[in-house]
């Protein structure tokens, strides 16, 4: 048996529904049924969601406060004002920036951006920063992602006599910024088709209105800041990350170019994970160590010196980044560790001094990986006075609900059900973390803390080929609402097996099924390659890709996670390195058995770590249960039925198969009736015979061994044929006939010859088979 790391909710596709698009749109079973299961399940949905060359932006004027915005920008560029675009430090704040300010500048304006720093501002607009703009001769202040929460900011513009327009798509308040013009598609009453843009969503729309026309030079942008902001990929998002993602291929930014260069990103080769994982997180590491500006300028040069010059320093804020995380994390682990143990805690709640509030959202991930369990990664000020940070959830653990019932500690928080940020005093964190803990013990079981996996759907190997992959990544791009598809497939064979990677850390597969070949590679899997047995039926969840080498295309599974369902036997008969391969057996399951004392025994138990147990015989073995446990056969034991009996009352996970032995009687010659029948022929002829003088000659004279001649000579002792005195054997003509399993030593000699042959010297099949017999025959429920 192999445990999978992860719940795997497999999502059932509506059979019917899947075969109508299917033949509808002419696309495989597989790609039909991901749609379904996504809730597009009608032919014209369908085809408006995977042919995008075919659908427009709407109009951007269907937006609350867009007339009145772009009303207000004109006049302020015939008039020759000064605007500032205040944006926000992240990807989708610093693309949002870049195309407000680049579409002011196309129309002649006289314009600059703004974006506060992350340590000394905080979030958002601040009145310092206003007055300070409005001081450098600044009439008209466009906010990007950020603002709608701006109340009292607002009302400063408004007494410096700076006109504010607000461009943002965060959760509203119960109460709006008075500023000129709000363009936000969730505001109450909005009539706009689509709610879900992100920031730089807006921003392209106000372009759009400004223009009369959505730039392909502004949809790359809009493609980062969206795919980076983690909005849902669906609708007018879908669409600036598709033609955005095609325009990122061929861009014409220095900047863009020298990034991807940076991360050793192939232009050509872009994809929404490129932007998830090369570009986006090099952009935010900018406002999460220092001012975001660099990353602004960066994405506006024209200069391909200058662009090398600050891609190399934004790349090494990430590597910087990536140090400062790798730090405080390994903190926080060994914080938990040893004061707030997962088993205790359901909720981990840690805080530090010197920690960088900019990284403290990514260490909360990463601990939540490890643990999960919910995180709180709060930030110390230098006073101990103020406690400020970020809180990443698992399914089935509300954030946002929870913290809202410890209000009274959180007067600054926000956030969703997965994700949350805050800021409470210092010396409320014990208080804080105690009401968490409670609420997660009435919320939480045990099961929840299994990693959960969500499967798209299960398919057959045979489904598996070129045309069904290249059908399901009509889908793409994927992210939020839209995820790259989680495959499962089921009752594999795994024709080959082997580690690869210069630590052997990763695992390459070939599975099979029915005829058909599937290669598999499981990066960070190479522990399983010691998991999984050589004819265990395996599940696999992960998802496909296709693979290109040398001109040859074939398609290939990039695993996530495995399981065996029934129980595996490991065959280590013959091995030497026993201690080594005992060493990698996880230890919380692993039961070592022995037939031979430990303690007087060559295979010293003291070497290795794991339970011990010493099973004298058939009434001690069936007193143990095995049931779950990884049973270790460490040697033979004195006869069959001692393992018969320790397997009834349990069935083990896994068998790992020693059987060490320091003596042998397989290949010793066992004498055939012939034998004894020619030896008692020979004794009869002489009164006496010397064995120690000359059972070595006579041996010798008929090929066998001495002990060959010594063990005839007991057995017909036993039956009572003959008699020994001093190594003088002489026949007694006075017994009686008798079988030869009659002699002790006979039934000992050939039962530990079928003890031998069938533990030692059989097969791996032959093995199995002998297990599996006794095993199922423990699973046949007693007929009353």
């Amino acid at each position: 048996m192999l445990k999978p790391k992860a719940r795997w909710n497999v999502t059932g596709a509506d059979a019917q529904r899947s075969k109508v698009l299917a033949e509808s749109l002419n696309i495989s079973i597989l790609a039909a049924s991901l749609l379904v299961n996504r809730g597009i399940d009608e032919p014209e949905s369908a085809k408006a969601f995977l042919y995008m060359d075919r659908q427009s932006f709407h109009d951007p004027f269907l937006m609350n406060g867009m007339e009145m915005t772009v009303d207000r920008i004109n006049e302020a560029i015939i008039k020759k004002e000064k605007i500032c675009v205040y944006g926000d430090y992240d990807a989708d704040g610093v693309t949002s920036t870049v195309v407000m300010l680049e579409t002011l500048k196309q129309l002649g304006a006289d314009a600059d951006f703004y974006i506060p720093n992350r340590f000394t501002e905080g979030y958002g607009p601040n009145n310092p920063a206003f007055l300070k703009l409005k001081e450098s001769g600044v009439s008209l202040i466009i906010t990007v992602d950020t603002g709608i929460s701006a109340v009292n900011e607002a009302a400063y513009a408004k007494e410096i006599d700076v006109d504010l327009i607000i461009t943002d798509h965060h959760e509203a308040g119960p109460v709006l910024p008075e500023a000129l013009a709000i363009v936000h598609p969730k505001l109450p009453g909005s009539i706009y088709p689509f709610k879900e843009l992100a920031g730089v969503g807006v921003a392209l729309k106000v372009s759009h209105a400004l223009l009369s026309t959505v730039q392909d030079s502004f949809l790359e942008l809009a493609a980062i800041g969206t795919i980076a902001d983690l909005v849902s990929l669906h609708g007018e998002n879908r669409l600036i990350a598709y033609k955005g993602i095609d325009r990122l291929k061929k861009t014409k930014r220095p900047g863009i170019k020298a990034l991807l260069k940076a991360a050793s990103s192939k232009e050509g080769e872009l994809t929404e994970e490129t932007i998830g994982f090369a570009i986006a997180p090099r952009i935010n590491a900018v406002g999460r160590l220092q001012s975001a500006d660099p990353a602004v300028e960066l994405l506006r040069t024209s200069d391909p010196v200058r662009a090398d010059e600050l891609a190399l320093s934004i790349d090494s804020l990430n590597r910087e980044r990536q140090k400062i995380v790798q730090d405080i994390a390994l903190e926080a682990i060994e914080m938990t560790e040893k004061l707030y143990p997962p088993e205790e805690y359901p909720v981990l709640v840690l805080a530090g001094t010197g920690w960088n509030p900019g990284v403290v959202g990514i260490v909360a991930s990463k601990l939540v990986e490890k643990f999960y369990r919910p995180a709180i990664i709060l930030c110390l000020d230098e006073e101990g006075v103020k406690a400020k940070g970020s809180a990443r959830s698992i399914a089935g653990f509300d954030l946002f609900k929870n913290l809202s019932e410890c209000r009274d500690l959180l007067p600054h928080f926000g956030g969703h059900p997965m994700a949350a940020g805050m800021t409470l005093a210092a010396e409320d964190v014990d208080e804080l973390r105690e009401r968490l803990n409670a609420l997660a013990k009435e919320q939480l079981t045990e099961e929840d803390f299994i990693p959960l996996t969500k499967v798209d759907l299960s398919c057959q190997l045979e489904d598996v080929t070129l045309e069904s992959i290249e059908e399901m990544n009509l889908l793409a791009p994927f992210g939020m609402n839209n995820p790259k598809p989680v495959i499962m497939i089921e009752d594999l064979s795994v024709s080959g097996m082997r580690k690869i990677g210069s630590n052997q850390n990763h695992l390459k597969l070939t599975l099979e099924q029915e005829m058909t070949k599937l290669d598999c590679v499981g990066f960070g899997f190479g522990y399983l390659h010691d998991e999984i047995s050589p004819v265990s039926k395996v599940a696999v969840v992960g998802q496909l890709s296709v693979n290109e080498w040398n001109n040859f295309r074939k398609p290939q599974f990039m695993l996530q996670d495995a399981a065996v369902q029934d129980w595996q036997l490991f065959d280590h008969r013959g091995a030497r390195q026993i201690k080594s391969i005992l060493d990698r057996v996880p230890s919380d399951k692993k039961l070592l058995i022995y037939f031979r004392d430990p303690a007087a025994s060559e295979i010293s138990a003291a070497e290795i770590t794991g339970e011990h147990i010493y099973i004298k015989n058939s009434k001690t073995a069936a007193s143990i249960s095995l049931e779950g446990r990884y049973a270790v056969f460490m040697d033979v034991p004195s006869d069959l039925e001692m393992l018969t009996a320790l397997l009834s009352r349990g069935v083990p996970e896994r068998i790992y198969a020693f059987f060490l032995q320091t003596e042998t009687h397989f290949f010793s010659t066992i004498p055939t009736r012939e034998h004894f029948k020619w030896f008692y022929g020979f004794l009869l002829k002489r009164d006496m015979f010397d064995l120690k003088k000359h059972g070595a000659e006579l041996a010798k004279y008929k090929g066998w061994t001495s002990d060959t001649i010594n063990f005839m000579s007991e057995v017909f002792f036993e039956l009572d044929f003959v008699t020994i005195k001093n190594g003088l054997i002489s026949i007694n003509r006075n017994g009686s006939k008798r079988d030869l399993s009659e002699s002790i030593a006979y039934k000992q000699k050939t039962e530990q010859m079928e003890l031998e042959n069938r533990l030692l010297y059989s097969s791996y099949r032959e093995l199995l088979e002998w297990f599996d017999e006794r095993i199922k025959s423990t699973r046949t429920p007693v007929q009353v």
